[in-house]
């Protein structure tokens, strides 16, 4: 296990408890650095949107515990956040949350001459995706082929 994943994995569960008594959501934790600066990012969500206020009492009560914890060798900087609309999902809850919701699949390599697609998810399990598009096709996307998928908002 890398560094970045002991801390991220360390760090989440410190965190969970916080946001379960909440009734929130761990969405994701990651440890990147950024312009020479390592960050620590808790994402957060809760039925209706997370509040700054939510983040807040989060964010207070986890750098405690990392205070008290110390495991982080790095000076490093802490934020906690709503994950926001685009989020990238991550993770099978996600997926679940979003069944028969318009999702945007990027792939690494070019499908039919084409590296984006949107369509309803349909489906989905541990080695792949299916969705829906407008036209009725059903599109299967094998997971470890897929950079990116997220929701499908027309703005």
């Amino acid at each position: 296990m890398s560094k970045r994943e002991d801390y991220e994995s360390r760090t989440e569960a410190l965190v969970i408890p916080l946001v379960e008594e909440r009734g929130f959501e761990l969405v994701d934790v990651e440890y990147v650095k950024e312009a020479g600066e390592w960050y620590l990012r808790v994402y957060i969500d809760k039925e209706g949107g997370i509040t700054i206020d939510d983040c807040e009492d989060i964010s207070r009560k986890l750098s405690d515990l990392l205070d008290k914890e110390d495991y982080i060798s790095d000076a490093y900087i802490l934020e906690v956040s709503s994950p926001g609309l685009l989020r990238p999902f991550k993770k099978d809850r996600d997926l679940e949350r979003n069944l028969g919701v318009p999702i945007e699949i990027r792939t690494y390599k070019a499908v039919d001459g084409s590296k984006e697609f949107v369509g309803t998810l349909k489906a989905y399990d541990e080695s792949s995706v299916a969705v829906e598009t407008e036209e009725g096709t059903e599109l299967v996307f094998e997971r470890k082929d897929i950079s990116l998928m997220r929701k499908y908002i027309v703005f």
